[in-house]
Order: structure tokens, then C-alpha cells, then sequence
């Protein structure tokens, strides 16, 4: 569905993408993971054939967005990350409008209407105007006019941020459901667990490359530990223990407010740090996320 190799991007002497290889394939959830500045928006504008590649190869759907620009628009799905709806129709009317820019005929864009108010559960608010949506419901329905042309790849950027977990479980149903319909998906995502649900697999990136390529479960193979025991010695610097619990685990990470113990026991890791006559105020004991590879590999310096 995507194939690119050596794919790069200059803004004047900026490289904001230096040369990736990226191969999208047939029916699966795809994820770009990145701190803000990484590429992956950049990267996902190329795919979408609005930003033109500066280097490297480039095919969507086999053909080059440069040439084919408007033949793979046709063939695309775009959720963007912030809701563009038109306040002034109605929900309906936001997809059937959309649709005709596609030469729909007017029976099958509200046939088409229909299905996917069912398909995002707003059929009861066909007639309602956008404003008096829920953020989630506008969130659904910008996802359900990204799917009026049936398209072959559908791209989602930051699909549930600013939602509440219950509409963002409700948007990973919908994406779920999807991918068993056979809608290949490229998405980019902060949130760790929705990587962790909803990719088949995943690149990391950082600094305009790609750091990590793997399904989450392989990441976290590859880069973690089973088990991360977090340990809390109250407001002190949790700076003057690291010597203390060292050797206690394969790796001790040092934040401000605890120390990351990372083991494939983490209860083994405990009673080693408490055999040595330490007690920690708060104790957590959980398995290894996505979230620890990818602070490992991108660092936890705030990126603005």
C-alpha cells in the first residue's frame, strides 16, 4: 500500500526527514511514534500527496504521488488531527456534502450517509447541527466523512486526543472493526496504549529517522524488560539511590520523583532493593509498556 526508501524532506537547509524506508502492507494498522519535531507529521503529508518528497522513492497504492497525485487523493481517507467540519450543515449534511466532491450521485451518497451514521452511532443526530456535538461525537463524525469514498488507505492523525477514555474506547472500536473490513490504516498517536491496541506494527522516530520498526510486542522484546518496578523515597532526589539499588535490576532509570527498576521480576528487584535496607515509600510493580521503549529510544527531554 506504502512503499518508500530513502524518503527525505527539506524545509531550506532543515532535513526533516533523512532518509527512511517504509513499507505499509495490505489490511494493517500502521503507526508513526515520534516526539513533536520527529517527521512522522511530515512523513504522514508526503503519503497523503500534499507535501511533495525532496529525495529518496515514494509509491502510495503503486503509484508516485508526484505524477499521480489526484488519482491516489481519490483512493484516500484523511482524519486530521484537528475536526474541520462545517458548523453551518447539518451531520448528515457534512457527509453528503463531502461526498459529492468525490462524484458521488446523490442516492448513493445518502445511501452511503446512512451506513456510516449506523457505522459511528449518530443516526439519532442525522438532522443536529455540528455545534451541538460532543467532542467525541465530532470526532466520530470527521472519522465517518473520511470513509465516505470507501477509500483503500485511510490516514489518522491523532485520532482520540482530547477525548475522554470512554469516546476514545468507543473510536478504537470503530478503528478495530475497520481493519476487519479490510481498511488498511496509517495512523500517528501520543497515546502509548492506543499504539499498543490498535498497530499491527510501528516505527518509532526521532530526529527525522526511524529509531525502531516492530509490532509493540517485539519493541518491547527488543528494548525493555518484562517488568519495571517503580520506586517512590518521597521528595528527595531520587539521584542519590541510584548507587544504592544498583545491580538490583538489568537497568535503573532515574526520574525526578522515582526511580524505574527494569527486571523480568520486578518483585525479584524489590526484595533485592529491600534486602539491602531500603524502604521505599511507594512500590509499583507493572509489565513493561510501549511507553518505556519509547521514552528509552527518544529520551525524556521535553520537546516543544
Amino acid at each position: 500500500m506504502v512503499e518508500a526508501h530513502d524518503l527525505r524532506k527539506t524545509y531550506g537547509d532543515f532535513e526533516a526527514v533523512r532518509g527512511i524506508d517504509v513499507e505499509v502492507r495490505e489490511g494493517e494498522v500502521f503507526g508513526f511514534l515520534g516526539p513533536n519535531g520527529a517527521g512522522k507529521s511530515t512523513t504522514m503529508r508526503m503519503i497523503a500527496t500534499v507535501s511533495p518528497p525532496t529525495g529518496g522513492t515514494l509509491r502510495v497504492l503503486g503509484l508516485d504521488p508526484v505524477t499521480d497525485g489526484s488519482r491516489i487523493r481519490a483512493r484516500l481517507g484523511v482524519c486530521p488531527q484537528e475536526d474541520t467540519l462545517d458548523l453551518e450543515l447539518s451531520v448528515r449534511e457534512n457527509l453528503t456534502v463531502y461526498g459529492r466532491f468525490f462524484g458521488m450521485s446523490r442516492a448513493d451518497v445518502r445511501a452511503r450517509a446512512d451506513e456510516l451514521l449506523e457505522f459511528v452511532r449518530l443516526t439519532d443526530k442525522a438532522a443536529a447541527k455540528v455545534d451541538d456535538l460532543s467532542g467525541g461525537m465530532k470526532r466520530r463524525l470527521t472519522i465517518a466523512r473520511s470513509l465516505v469514498n470507501r477509500p483503500d488507505l485511510l490516514i489518522l492523525d491523532e485520532p482520540t486526543t482530547g477525548l475522554d477514555p470512554q469516546a476514545r474506547h468507543t473510536l478504537w472500536d470503530q478503528l478495530y472493526r475497520l481493519k476487519h473490513a479490510g481498511v488498511t490504516q496509517i495512523l500517528t498517536t501520543h497515546y502509548m496504549d492506543e499504539a499498543e491496541q490498535l498497530c499491527d506494527r510501528l516505527v518509532v522516530m526521532h530526529d527525522g529517522v526511524i529509531s525502531a520498526l516492530g509490532s509493540p510486542a517485539e519493541l518491547i522484546a527488543r528494548y525493555s524488560t518484562r517488568e519495571v518496578a517503580e520506586l517512590r523515597f518521597g521528595v528527595v532526589d531520587h539521584g542519590e539511590y541510584e548507587h544504592q539499588v544498583a545491580g538490583c535490576a538489568e537497568r535503573v532509570e532515574v526520574l525526578p520523583d522515582r526511580l524505574l527498576l527494569y527486571a523480568d521480576s520486578g518483585e525479584d528487584a524489590v526484595a533485592a532493593v529491600h534486602a539491602r535496607g531500603l524502604a521505599p515509600g511507594q512500590v509499583l510493580v507493572r509489565r513493561s509498556t510501549l511507553e518505556d521503549v519509547f521514552l528509552r529510544l527518544t529520551g525524556r527531554t521535553l520537546v516543544d
